[in-house]
């Protein structure tokens, strides 16, 4: 007996509810995606009093939210190589220093943006 897709609607409420999950979990566990949330509710608005060109505030919001991307996918790499086991692993470590070298590279990101910007 084979199985049916789920209705569409369905399923993107669901996949709603998966996200919103994750937002909440990684708020809750990781001290650093609090900070860049935080951080967000002051940058967003930041965007739109330093500039008047919408391309402009998409470049310096977008930059950011880069790297609230990277602080999710860090964080569940994170999350999956701890689930595997205590022991040390140099397959592991690489994994968790490479997502966290994909953060500080959403960083830099966000310095050039906003410089170039507003510069």
């Amino acid at each position: 007996m084979t199985k049916s897709a789920p209705n569409p609607i369905t399923r993107l409420i669901k996949a709603t509810g998966y996200s919103l999950a994750g937002l909440r979990a990684a708020y809750k566990n990781e001290q650093a995606f609090r900070q860049e949330v935080w951080l967000c509710f002051i940058l967003v608005p930041l965007a739109f009093y330093l500039t008047d060109v919408a391309v402009e505030r998409a470049l310096l919001i977008g930059s950011w939210l880069v790297v609230m991307i990277a602080e999710l996918m860090n964080s569940a790499i994170e999350a999956v190589v701890d689930r595997i086991g205590d022991e040390w692993h140099e397959l592991a470590g690489r994994a968790k220093d490479i997502a966290s070298a994909a953060v500080m590279v959403a960083l830099l990101l966000v310095v050039i943006v906003w410089l170039l910007v507003l510069c």
